[in-house]
């Protein structure tokens, strides 16, 4: 795979962006992307991930995957695609490190449970609570809330997964507090992202897909010979096993899913690249006008992912075990939320001087904001301190 020399004309160059909400004097040793992802790495939500789901609970074992870890995988695939493309690697990389900011505890069961519980207040959406705790909710800097990041990453987390509006102005099936944002500081929700973002959105896919198999056969909820029918993934399994032997299981795991990446990764290179020599784009601001992503996967490997995430679904994400882990984290987030909203004064002092009253909107916005801040293991203390009468706290 060959290195591309110098920045692509289409790459979001730090010295053109569209700089930052409320201006401030910029770093003499640092692009202003860099500057970004260091400001994600150093806020308290990043470092909140350490203790929040991917799959498993973060008390089921060391070894699996959390957001944090996942983060951190995202960011070198990210970083990867984007030297070969000759694209940012540092907005990637900060774009990488921001999208899952916003997930509650308990991976996507919370988030359902949590969505479920502000239905009447706008729903809960985790991309739309990523821009929040980068807008709003971290409290660090002296002149301004938020991490005031620039244009071009805001708009990345904003639109980790294309468009929000069909056209400029229609915020119909935008999430509110997304519009409440963008009213003020527009992220052109109707275009695509540049194309930075793009490739950390599909880094992503390639990073949970493989990830979630190597923690599945350590989980043991599927075995190495489930996988073999898969398109892709059980020939590669095939070929690993048939070279190798006597190799052990967990080497056996982490060969074929390294082959695995490999063969993602530069599935996504050739099919972006050849979009790239389709639409001949002079800047970003052509990959954002375009009609359909310019990253992109190929469409073997397209059907090849759908095929894996049905399994994964059927076999991981549905598993008994996943499905009790669910139940009970989906009970802990209503336990809490109906709690916090009924008796607002059981919030810490700060969280509840910014509420107006049992089960009102804003009351109700600033505990989903609380609970989707929590690390599971915050939570279930939590849960504990208010719910167990044996506790001693």
């Amino acid at each position: 795979m060959t290195h591309a020399e110098g920045p692509a004309s289409y790459a979001s160059l730090p010295g053109a962006s569209r700089g930052r909400r409320h201006g401030e004097p910029e770093s003499t040793t640092r692009t202003l992307f860099q500057r970004d992802r260091d400001r994600i790495i150093h806020s308290t939500a990043f470092r909140r991930l350490q203790y929040k789901t991917q799959v498993f609970v973060y008390h089921e074992g060391d070894h699996y995957r959390t957001r944090l870890t996942h983060s951190l995988e995202v960011a070198q695939i990210a970083r990867s695609v984007c030297r070969v493309l000759a694209l940012n690697e540092d907005l990637a990389e900060a774009l990488a490190l921001a999208h899952d900011l916003g997930h509650t505890p308990f991976g996507h069961a919370g988030e359902e449970e949590l969505d479920r519980l502000m239905q009447p207040h706008g729903g809960f959406d985790h991309n739309a609570q990523t821009l929040r705790i980068l807008t709003r909710l971290e409290s660090r800097y002296a002149d301004f809330t938020g991490l005031n990041l620039t244009w071009e990453t805001l708009e990345g987390v904003v639109k980790h997964n294309g468009p929000l509006a069909a056209g400029e102005g229609d915020f119909s099936a935008v999430p509110a507090a997304i519009v409440d944002y963008v009213r003020g500081h527009d992220l052109e929700l109707h275009t695509y992202a540049g194309l930075e973002a793009q490739i950390a959105s599909l880094a992503d896919d390639i990073a949970y897909n493989n990830h979630d198999i190597d923690d599945g056969l350590r989980a043991e909820l599927f075995a190495v010979d489930d996988l073999l029918d898969i398109p892709l993934v059980g020939p590669v399994f095939a070929e690993v096993r048939q070279r190798y032997p006597d190799l052990g299981q967990q080497q056996l795991v982490h060969e074929a899913v390294r082959r695995l990446i490999n063969i993602m990764v530069d599935d996504l290179i050739g099919e972006t690249r050849r979009r790239l020599t389709a639409l001949a784009p002079a800047d970003v601001a052509e990959i954002r006008a375009a009609t359909a992503p310019v990253a992109a996967f190929s469409d073997d490997l397209k059907a090849a992912d759908l095929a894996l995430r049905g399994f994964l679904f059927e076999h991981m994400y549905r598993h008994p075990r996943v499905n009790r882990m669910s139940a009970q984290a989906q009970r802990i987030v209503s336990d809490l939320f109906e709690l916090y909203t009924a008796q607002p004064d059981c919030l810490p002092p700060e969280w509840a001087a910014q509420t107006d009253g049992p089960r009102q909107p804003r009351t109700c916005r600033r505990v989903a904001d609380f609970i989707a801040g929590m690390t599971d293991r915050f939570a279930l203390i939590e849960h504990g301190r208010h719910f167990d009468l044996n506790s001693q706290s």
